[in-house]
């Protein structure tokens, strides 16, 4: 009788913390939904008796969603993809190989942890206006590269040491060469830790604004977190259409998340993962 009633209160606080962990999910789906006074006033916590699925039309056509949304797509894409190209390929030489200068070559791109983005902001800024790409996706794509780079790194190196080295060895007496090697035999081994470093990339380059708010001025280039608060005040008393924003922009983070969650767990479970 015991055990039965501590499984009980165990069960009630799991589907207590489960309601608290999707219930802003929740909040923020049926405040897109609703009128201004529903939001403020009548119904502010509950779902809508009367769905506005007009907030999702006027979200398109007044915010200019479309723009921001493609922009953020294309920069959190093609940052994604070069830090890969280059954290990959640096992982694997300062793990699985020896040569000079590799734990000064690992110190410094580890001290890239340490350093604020805001510290850097104003010669960022310099540099970016120097080189003529100011106002252009090169001026976001370059620093997303460089500020992620170490914590990807960092996070694939882990994988990578914890692999044997006779798997390699082995590859290497059939006749393999090192690119073979590291492309179609240790690369796979480590698709948990690339999905877990992934998303930590995706979700911190789709979410950035304080370079984003500083390198990009041009309406054009803007990305939806830019986007989205240069309308707060023109738009304020719209919030339903706000709410749809804030919906259609957090659609690619979820569905990241839900689609390499699974490597994500192996991960975690197999110390692929960087974790705290």
């Amino acid at each position: 009788m015991k055990r039965k009633v501590s499984d009980y209160i165990v069960i009630a606080l799991l589907v207590l913390f489960s309601v608290i962990c999707i219930y802003p999910l929740l909040y923020l789906l049926f405040y897109s939904l609703k009128t201004n006074n529903e939001i403020f006033f009548t119904n502010p916590f509950g779902p809508t008796m009367n769905p506005q699925f007009d907030n999702y039309v006027r979200a398109v056509n007044a915010f200019d969603l479309p723009v921001y949304f493609r922009n953020s797509i294309l920069v959190t894409l093609v940052s994604v993809f070069g830090i890969l190209v280059l954290a990959l390929p640096f992982a694997y030489a300062t793990t699985r190989m020896t040569w000079k200068l590799k734990n000064a070559a690992v110190n410094y791109l580890t001290l890239g942890l340490f350093i604020p983005t805001q510290v850097i902001i104003i010669p960022l800024a310099i540099l970016v206006k120097k080189l003529h790409i100011a106002n252009t996706y090169f001026a976001l794509i370059i620093p997303y590269i460089a500020f992620n780079l170490a914590f990807t790194s960092m996070v694939i190196s882990t994988s990578f040491r914890s692999l044997p080295k006779e798997m390699e060895e082995s590859a290497f007496l059939d006749g393999a060469s090192v690119t073979k090697t590291f492309l179609h035999i240790m690369v796979p081994l480590v698709k948990p830790a690339i999905s877990t470093a992934l998303i930590f990339a995706f979700l911190n380059i789709w979410n950035e604004y304080t370079l984003a708010s500083i390198l990009i001025s041009k309406p054009a280039v803007k990305t939806l977190p830019i986007g989205l608060s240069s309308f707060v005040g023109q738009h304020s008393t719209d919030w339903g259409a706000m709410g749809a924003c804030f919906v259609i922009s957090s659609i690619p983070t979820i569905a990241i998340y839900l689609i390499f969650s699974e490597q994500v767990e192996k991960a975690l479970t197999i110390g692929g993962a960087v974790k705290g």
